[in-house]
């Protein structure tokens, strides 16, 4: 079974739609049962938050199913625990190696293969482009997990 994680800044926006578009995509690959998807934050500011409703709203318009979600920080057990630890950008990647204390077994990776960031939508307004970025994202990773 992959183990993955997304992680962003709150675990409203980013993180929490890229772990039901991820579940949407294993679904239509019918691998379901070989995946476990979770999402988190780096901080604990939103904590015990549901998704933010612009976010919601943009996975409803995309046809995308979710189901209920609280925003949680990550933890030291999660590093350990997940095979794939997938944030959103550089800032993310700082404030996540504090918690874990760096990344030795080097399992935290921008989502984006190309290494660029995904904008925060909460900052932005910009939804529609955390999408589009976000999917891009999620296909590259499950690509590349089933390729191994």
């Amino acid at each position: 079974m992959e183990k993955i994680l997304f992680v962003c800044h709150g675990n409203i926006c980013r993180s929490v739609m890229a772990q039901w578009i991820f579940q949407d995509l294993v679904h239509q690959h019918h691998l379901d049962d070989q995946f476990e998807i979770d999402s988190a934050a780096v901080s604990s500011e939103e904590t015990g938050n549901r998704m933010y409703p612009p976010a919601r709203r943009k996975l409803t318009e995309k046809g995308i199913p979710f189901g209920e979600h609280r925003a949680r920080r990550m933890t030291h057990a999660d590093y350990d625990h997940f095979d794939h630890i997938y944030i959103m950008d550089d800032s993310n990647r700082r404030l996540i190696r504090r918690i874990v204390h760096n990344d030795p077994d080097h399992k935290i990776e921008l989502l984006k293969k190309d290494g660029s960031s995904i904008s925060d939508p909460w900052y932005t307004g910009d939804f529609e482009q955390a999408y589009q970025d976000i999917v891009q994202g999620c296909k590259e990773r499950l690509d590349e997990i089933l390729s191994q």
